[in-house]
């Protein structure tokens, strides 16, 4: 039982426990960045930029919350991009050659979005295979299937115009839909990503299921051995990244009305970099939502940071991947810190 002990009750000093929050580093980070553009681009402190800023994390953030629940769980979803436009592509295609509402569709989408990613969980716990190799597979198969079937229906890459079709403008309200605070224009993006950072949030600290997932990722054979259900913990938290995918790809269908089937490929990355930015180890057992949430923020800043400040957005891979490596080396050694602080 004491392999798999939550450090969360354990007692510790106020110092201890600021010092072992996973999102700690994160933060220090994201301050940083953030007085950086501060000083580098006089338009980054405006209300329409900060709105920009925050539409661009939670395109992210939606899908780096349950990425990070998965890596918690010590897995990874390397098919979690392509699935995003697998989402999108069945909603739109379902609602255009069934000439159904296009509420059919997205549900559709989100049962055909969930049971892919109850698949992920299943072959994993049934075969043993590294869910790298698994998720690699399913990234290959749902790469060729969103090009072959949007060509096979729609005769080309993309799919038909469905915004003409019933149900459109209430979907549109869900999932891309623009609301207005104190005259500054907010996407309903972020409201969902605050939701699931909500929510994923309780899970982790409240729930028995949180525990599962901690436990698991920690040491699966020891929390099996306790009685923590290992394959239903890990196909549920797969299921988790399809949900986050499938709200994603309703994001991306009724913004712009038509998918090209090749969107998608190497966001499954970002996905994974947001939640070790926001202290996820790579090998599970430690993370927070909220830390996933602070790394999608960073990224946020620094995309459109770039912008705003004038400068070659050809760098910026460059500095996506420094602060992929400052973050991994701060949050190791605010670890350390933790462990050594009584």
């Amino acid at each position: 039982m004491s392999a798999i002990t939550d450090e969360r009750i354990l007692h510790a000093s106020p110092l201890r426990k600021l010092l072992g929050r996973p999102e700690l580093g994160s933060v220090v980070g994201a301050i940083a960045v953030f007085v950086f553009f501060v000083v580098a681009a006089d338009s980054f402190l405006k209300a329409s930029s900060l709105s920009t800023v925050l539409y661009a994390s939670s395109t992210i953030g939606i899908m780096a919350v349950p990425v990070a629940l998965l890596m918690i769980g010590g897995e990874f979803d390397l098919s979690a991009g392509v699935l995003v436009t697998s989402s999108a592509l069945v909603s739109s295609m379902f609602s255009y050659q069934m000439t159904a509402n296009v509420w059919v569709g997205v549900g559709v989408s989100l049962l055909v979005t969930l049971a892919i990613g109850a698949f992920n969980g299943f072959m994993l716990t049934r075969t043993k295979l590294p869910s790298f190799i698994i998720t690699l597979g399913t990234f290959l198969m749902l790469t060729g299937m969103n090009l072959g079937f949007t060509k096979l229906i729609s005769g080309t890459v993309s799919t038909k115009t469905i915004a003409d079709m019933e149900g459109f403008p209430t979907a549109h309200d869900v999932f891309a839909s623009t609301l207005t605070v104190g005259g500054v224009d907010f996407k309903i993006t972020i409201l969902w990503w605050f939701g699931l950072i909500a929510l994923a949030s309780w899970i982790l600290l409240r729930t028995r299921a949180g525990n599962w997932i901690f436990a698991v990722g920690g040491n699966q054979d020891a929390a099996r051995a306790v009685g923590v259900p290992v394959a239903r913990t890990k196909i549920g938290l797969y299921m988790g990244v399809a949900f986050g995918a499938w709200v994603s790809g309703q994001h991306l269908l009724f913004s712009y009305d038509v998918v090209q089937s090749g969107e998608g490929v190497g966001n499954e990355l970002i996905y994974i970099i947001a939640a070790v930015i926001g202290g996820c180890l790579i090998t599970g057992g430690y993370g927070s939502a909220v830390g996933s949430a602070v790394g999608a923020f960073i990224f946020g800043m620094t995309s459109k940071g770039i912008v705003f400040a004038e400068w070659n957005p050809d760098w910026f891979k460059f500095f996506l991947g420094a602060m992929l490596l400052l973050a991994t080396l701060l949050n190791a050694w605010v670890r350390k810190r933790a462990e050594a602080t009584k």
